[in-house]
Parts: structure tokens; C-alpha cells; sequence
């Protein structure tokens, strides 16, 4: 049973785990710099079984030179592929033309995010959490390279020289390749602590590199999960409910029976799946199914109703504080102070990747099972397919695949979605293998959004023009099913950077049963906008510049000053001023240890809603690794962020029936909206910190904040431009 290339002419291709075979270097490393194993073939072995190890597998040298970099984090566009590589490259002093990437086995001890103590890829950590364990795995290559050329010449290994993939000893007239060199290197003592470079030694980190993924990419050649295909291979799409907590009472099969290439039809946990020999046959099949649903325990209320009775609750009983300074009570409504009052809301979003979720598993001979798929948390993923399966976890095999794009919705707690896929799979039987597809329609409509939220603010201004207070209530479900304050829901507000000496953050969480998830930017989704809205509100009632307001109110020596600052100066904020017609809106915000600024230039389109011409961004993540995949993140970041405040909104109709399900009425930001963009990077010897979700933030208050200068109206509801399906 052969898995196929679909873009080679029917020839077979291995599977994603093929790369790990054959002779060559093999650099395996703890992730506290310790020495490493010494016996080659057992380090084979290890990387081979992708069981538990004791150190792991971040670089192998072929014969012919290649270097491979095991990445443990997914490429769904980020760029780790490519940061860590960099990283790996220059500590080993390779030519960028030697380095290729592969995915690691799933493996939660060995390739752990550092960040969160399991094997996973989010929350902007990737090169974070990486940084100096990728240099150092760099690092130990090169002094085992060196090591075995030194014993093979002769000659003291303080003598020899590596520079673009050549190892020489300039006494001896010596040199070679790294792959002459390979089989006899692992066999050489790993350094314990292996010396890493300092910053100014640095030929790769800090330069442009091109993206690893970029060539594939674009001549189609690359592989995503729903380019595998294996002989007989059955396609396999759920009817779920059109209502959250919604269960199957009954259903009809006869009609999907009769659509030509459908094969089974059976119920699951999460719906009824339809099983095809193609997708067509399978989504017909599904089309012509008739399911009777318990509507017993869902959700019911329209997403207006879910707003008032979040409002209703603010002030009450449930009110949990994230954070309290000095005395607002007395300095709120003050005689001779000014107050205003702000309600906003923030609906429910989906992530709306490109590539919709999907995984295609299959069972050996042996009983193993391997599963390809986008895996952004690969151990999780293996886990769940274990436990329904029924198989023991050391007999699967997660191969992760690229995948096109996730801004968190892969990332899900427990792996609901490849529970789902694991279900479909043994409802089948798991004789032949399977395909599970969620179509566009399925993911929109899926669940798993960013929460509804609603924001309450009140603040004063004195006399002066100075804010003397603050006070913000924040109300929505708590995305780590906490009870008590969960930091996803406040971030961004409880930790405002802003000296305003009388400031109170509370937090109220609410349950529904919409299942819900970490959206681009979690918690600051929502917080940045509510903060930087209101407080530009604040600024210009007390006759405070933009700018300078946000200025005087931030600490001396702070990075939030120094992007503000930046940011400015690139707009010509302080000695000018907008074209006519249009109008400057600014933001700043820390997201993920990053700090970003922005001003965005808004103007009135035909349609009556704002028209985004430029934004101007300055961003401070530290040491810059890559700076082409950094102003690519911002710049993907705005677009992404400006979508969502413009247009997105996943609404419940009336009864709680889910509203949108495509492109057509959940609408992404079109080629001809997206604003030109400039980026510049704040030079920094500080370790570096993540870019993939920094840039999303501050986009909506900038242009928010714009609009209100250019129109007069407060942006209190999101997304600016109400959807015409909204309350259908």
C-alpha cells in the first residue's frame, strides 16, 4: 500500500519519517546542554523508534553535506522552519545552502517547548523558547566535525577553521566537507557546553534569510495533509449540528446510501460520518443526510442576548479582581472632573485558516497506526489517537505535515478534533485508510472561536487634562475553564504599562456551551483595543496629543516608549499631519514579551466605512533573527488583525442556530484592502521574543482611534463594518 505524490505522476513517496534513515551525522542534544550519546547507531535507533530518548535529535549531516534541522515546532507560515535552522547554521558555521528542515517525531519529553513543558507550537514561543538550544545543538555539531577532523589530520583542533560548510587547517593545506567527515564525527566525545558565538561574530542571525518553505511553496511542490493520498482510501466528512451542545436523536441514511460512491454511513460522538471513495461522493452523501438533533442542552440565545445578559452581570456578585491601585472610587464622578463612560463589545471569531483541519490515518500490519496531519500539538494529537483507538501510544506514529496556517485554532485542548478523526477511523473499521475532512463550512462553523467579550470602562480627567482613574470591568468566558482570574481574559489590561494612580481591572467568567479557543493574540484580541480606544478617548478630552499623552504616561526608559517613538517619527507624526480627508490613529501594545507600535492612515471609502491606507510599525522582539520573517509577521499580523476588526463576526441567530459558514459571509481582508505597510525594527541585544501574533493588536485601536478623529464616532461594537448576516 504505497502513499502517493499527487504532483508525481502517480510515483510513490515516503512517508514524513523516511528523511530520519541512512548513514550520516546525527546531533542529538538534552534540552540543558549535557553531553550526548556517543554511539551512532543508537542514536539512529532512538531518533528511528521516536520513543522516549535521552537527549533528542536536532541535526543530522548526510554524506553528500545536507544538514538537516529537526524542527519541533510546525511551519504553517510563521517561519520556524526557518528561524530554527538559522539558528542551528550559524553556531555550526554551515552555508545556508546545505540546511534543510524536516518536521521531529512526535515526541512530548524529548522536543518540549520550553515554554510549556510539552511538545506544541503557540503562543509566539517557537524562537523564544528555542534560541540558545538550537545554537547550542549548532554549536556541538561543529566541535564533533572539528574533533573528528583534528584526529583524522593530526593536527590541534584550536588550529582548525569552519566557515560555509568547510572544515581547514590552514598549516597543513587540509580541508574537507561536513559529510566526509560525518560517520566519523558521531563517533567523537560531544562537548558538554559547547562555546556559542558572541552577537558580533554573528554572519547569519540578524541578515535577511530567504524562508526554507518559500520554493515549494510556490512552484506547488510542497505537501500538506490533503495532498496524501494512499490506495484505497476512503473520505470521510460529519454532519454536525447547527447548534452548540446539540446531540444526534436520529438519523436517516437511505438517501446518503444511494449517492454513488458512498460506502458507510455511521454515527459518532461528534455527529454522523458519511464514508466515500471520494470527496464528492462524500459530501453528497452528507448533503443527503437527514439527522434528528436533541436540542436538549444547547445553546439557545442569539448572540445579542448572550451581550445583554454579560452586561447585566457586570457589577455584580461575580466579579473577580485582576487588578487594583490607589483609590478609584474617590476620584471617579469627582466634582471638577470630566468621566466618561465606554460599553464595548467583541463577538465571537473563527480563525478561518486557509487550509481547513483534516488528518489521514492509516494501520499497519503490525497494528501501529500512523496519522499525517498539521499537528501543532503533535504529542496531544498522538495521545488522543491512542485512547480511542484503543491502541497503546508507543504504536503511533504522528507525522507532522505543513500546514496552511492555525492562528490557534490547531492548538486545542485534549485534541478535540483529532478525537474526532480517531472516532471516524475506527468507525470505519480501520481496514482501509482514512481521509477526515472539515470543509470551509465546517471549520467556520465549528466552534472553537475567541469569545464573545464585553468591555465597561470609566475614566476621569481632572482639571489639568491628567487621568486620575481608571476603571474597567471585563466580562466573558474564561478560555482556561478557570474559576477563578484567568490571565487570557485579562492581559494586556491588568498589566497596562499606563501610570494612571488610581486604576481597578475586574474579570467576570461566564459559561456557554460554544466551545472556545485562543484566537491570534489570545486575550489581547480584546484587551489592547478596549485599552488604547478608551484611553485615546481620555487623552483628547483633556487636550492631551496622541502621542505625547501616551508618552508622559509610560515609564521612562520603558520599550513601550521606544516603538512609540519610533513609530512616530517614521509617520512624521510630531511636525505634520495626514492628507485631507484622512485621519491618524495610534496604538502601542506588549503582546508575548514583543512591543509594537502603530499608526494607521484612515480615510472614508465609497461603501461609508473606514478605507486603511498606510500603517507604519515599529516593533522591539530583541535580537532579530531573521528581520525579512519579522516584518513578514507584522505585515501578515495587520492584515490579519484588520480583516477581523473591519468585517469578522460568527454570530447565533435566533434559537442559537450558528449564522455564517463561508468566506462569503464571514469575509477576510481582500488583495486590494490591505494597506501599504512599513516596518521597523528596534535594534536590541535583548533575547529574542515571538513575532507571530505581536503584530495583531495594535491594528484595531489604531484605526478605531481614527476613525473617531475622523468622523466623531466612538467604535463601541466590533467589527466596524456590521456583516448583513449578522442577525439572520
Amino acid at each position: 500500500m504505497g502513499i502517493h505524490d499527487p504532483r508525481t505522476a502517480g510515483g510513490l513517496r515516503p512517508t514524513r519519517r523516511a528523511f530520519l534513515t541512512g548513514a550520516g551525522l546525527v546531533i542529538g542534544m538534552t534540552l540543558a546542554p549535557r553531553a550526548f550519546a556517543q554511539d551512532h547507531e543508537t542514536i539512529q535507533a532512538d531518533v528511528q523508534n521516536e520513543a522516549a530518548k535521552a537527549f533528542n535529535a536536532f541535526v543530522r549531516v548526510a554524506p553528500d553535506s545536507t544538514v538537516t534541522v529537526l524542527s519541533k515546532h510546525i511551519e504553517f507560515g510563521q517561519g520556524p522552519y526557518t528561524g530554527l535552522a538559522t539558528l542551528v547554521a550559524e553556531e555550526l558555521d554551515a552555508d545556508w545552502s546545505q540546511i534543510r528542515v524536516e518536521a521531529a517525531p512526535a515526541d512530548d519529553e524529548t522536543y518540549k517547548n520550553l515554554a510549556f513543558g510539552l511538545q506544541g507550537t503557540g503562543g509566539s514561543t517557537a524562537i523564544a523558547n528555542a534560541y540558545e538550544q538550537m545554537r547550542t545543538a549548532g554549536a556541538t555539531a561543529r566541535a564533533m566535525l572539528v574533533a573528528a577532523a583534528a584526529d583524522e589530520w593530526g593536527v590541534p583542533a584550536e588550529e582548525i577553521v569552519v566557515s560555509k560548510g568547510t572544515i581547514s587547517h590552514k598549516a597543513s593545506g587540509k580541508s574537507s566537507d561536513f559529510g566526509s567527515l560525518a560517520d566519523k564525527a558521531a563517533e567523537m566525545d560531544a562537548p558538554s557546553e559547547p562555546t556559542l558565538k558572541n552577537a558580533d561574530a554573528f554572519v547569519l542571525i540578524g541578515t535577511d534569510r530567504p524562508k526554507v518553505d518559500t520554493p515549494s511553496k510556490t512552484d506547488g511542490s510542497a505537501i500538506f495533509t490533503f495532498d496524501i493520498a494512499f490506495d484505497d482510501m476512503l473520505i470521510a466528512v460529519v454532519k454536525h449540528p447547527d447548534h452548540f451542545g446539540a446531540k444526534v436523536a436520529s438519523f436517516d441514511d437511505t438517501k446518503a446510501r444511494e449517492v454513488p460512491g458512498v460506502v458507510d454511513v455511521k454515527q459518532v460522538p461528534q455527529g454522523v460520518a458519511v464514508f466515500a471513495d471520494t470527496t464528492f461522493a462524500a459530501l453528497k452523501g452528507r448533503a443527503a443526510l437527514e439527522v434528528q438533533w436533541d436540542l436538549t442542552e444547547a445553546e439557545s440565545r442569539s448572540s445579542e442576548s448572550i451581550f445583554q445578559d454579560y452586561i447585566a452581570q457586570i457589577g455584580g456578585e461575580n466579579e473577580l479582581e485582576a487588578a487594583n491601585s490607589g483609590d478609584v472610587a474617590a476620584n471617579l464622578d469627582q466634582e471638577g472632573f470630566t468621566t466618561l463612560e465606554s460599553t464595548m463589545r467583541f463577538p465571537f471569531l473563527a480563525h478561518a485558516p486557509m487550509e481547513p483541519l483534516d488528518a489521514v490515518l492509516i494501520r499497519r500490519e503490525d497494528g501501529s497506526i500512523d496519522c499525517y496531519n498539521g499537528a501543532q500539538f503533535p504529542g496531544q494529537d498522538k495521545a488522543a489517537i491512542a485512547e480511542v483507538c484503543e491502541v497503546d501510544a508507543e504504536n503511533v506514529r504522528v507525522n507532522t505535515q505543513l500546514a496552511g496556517g492555525s492562528f490557534g485554532r490547531r492548538a486545542q485542548f485534549g485534541s478535540p478534533y483529532m478525537r474526532e478523526a480517531a472516532a471516524v477511523f475506527k468507525a470505519s473499521g480501520m481496514n482501509r485508510p482514512v481521509k477526515h475532512i472539515w470543509t470551509r463550512e465546517d471549520d467556520i462553523r465549528g466552534g472553537f472561536y475567541r469569545p464573545i467579550y464585553v468591555h465597561k470602562l470609566r475614566g476621569s480627567v481632572d482639571g489639568d487634562g491628567n487621568i486620575v482613574a481608571w476603571d474597567q470591568a471585563i466580562v466573558g468566558q474564561s478560555i482556561m475553564n478557570k474559576s477563578e482570574i484567568d490571565e487570557t481574559s485579562v492581559e494586556g489590561a491588568s498589566d497596562s504599562p499606563y501610570q494612571i494612580p488610581n486604576r481597578r481591572v475586574m474579570s467576570i467568567n461566564t459559561g456557554l456551551p460554544v466551545p472556545i479557543l485562543w484566537w491570534r493574540s489570545v486575550g489581547h484580541t480584546h484587551t489592547a483595543f478596549a485599552v488604547e480606544t478608551f484611553l485615546d478617548q481620555l487623552l483628547e478630552e483633556g487636550g492631551k496629543d496622541p502621542v505625547e499623552g501616551r508618552l508622559a504616561l509610560l515609564p521612562k526608559g520603558s520599550r513601550e516608549r521606544g516603538v512609540l517613538s519610533r513609530v512616530a517619527e517614521m509617520a512624521g507624526f510630531a511636525n505634520g499631519s495626514p492628507p485631507e480627508g484622512r485621519a491618524w490613529g495610534v496604538a502601542v501594545h506588549k503582546s508575548f514579551s514583543t512591543y509594537v507600535a502603530e499608526i494607521a492612515e484612515v480615510s472614508i471609502a465609497e461603501d461609508g466605512g473606514p478605507k486603511v491606507h498606510k500603517v507604519w510599525c515599529a516593533v522591539d522582539c530583541g535580537v532579530a533573527v531573521n528581520p525579512n520573517i519579522i516584518r513578514a509577521q507584522m505585515e501578515g499580523g495587520i492584515g490579519y488583525g484588520l480583516g477581523a476588526v473591519l468585517y469578522d463576526e460568527i454570530t447565533l441567530g435566533e434559537g442559537g442556530r450558528i449564522v455564517q459558514s463561508n468566506f462569503n459571509d464571514y469575509r477576510s481582508l481582500r488583495i486590494s484592502e490591505m494597506p501599504e505597510v512599513e516596518v521597523e525594527i528596534i535594534e536590541s541585544s535583548q533575547p529574542p521574543t515571538g513575532v507571530g501574533e505581536p503584530g495583531v493588536p495594535p491594528i484595531g485601536p489604531a484605526v478605531a482611534n481614527a476613525w473617531r478623529r475622523l468622523t466623531g464616532k466612538r467604535v463601541e461594537s466590533l467589527p466596524i463594518v456590521p456583516s448583513q448576516t449578522a442577525g439572520a
